[in-house]
């Protein structure tokens, strides 16, 4: 799946961390077993932790090519050196090697056709890139 990711908005320091927000307008994902776009109005709140990390918060709206509409939440975690994590924070190509990225899927699916989605767990590998993020998604069996 690649996430296009508008711009950050900055809420900056709250109680508990420092608040980001991606909106989502836009996306694809293919695999196996569905393929599709990622529809306009998702988000994904981050929070950037003191030690440097960032945990991400994120829902999505997902049509799949024959036309049925899924919802997709996750949350994970992405963290690595700090001048690993400033690089990416300034826009830059990194290495996914160089840092761990990684989240907790779940899935609603209307009955039927994706319906076994709704039975599921998967996790999932992100590296971020300049226009946004690609997640391998696998199922956990």
């Amino acid at each position: 799946m690649k996430l296009d990711v508008k711009p950050l908005v900055t809420v900056g320091e709250t109680p508990g961390s420092f608040r980001r927000i991606g909106i989502v307008p836009s996306g694809t994902f293919t695999g196996e077993r569905l393929s599709g776009k990622v529809l306009d109005g998702g988000a994904d709140w981050q929070d950037v932790r003191s030690d440097g990390s960032t945990t991400l918060d994120v829902r999505l709206t997902l049509e799949t090519d024959d036309g049925a509409y899924l919802t997709m939440a996750y949350r994970g975690v992405r963290h690595g050196q700090k001048d690993v994590m400033e690089r990416l924070a300034r826009g830059e190509t990194v290495d996914p090697s160089e840092y761990y990225f990684r989240t907790l899927v779940t899935f609603e699916a209307p009955v039927g056709k994706y319906g076994w989605l709704n039975g599921i767990v998967a996790v999932a590998t992100g590296h971020r890139f300049p226009d946004g993020p690609v997640y391998s998604v696998f199922e956990v069996r």
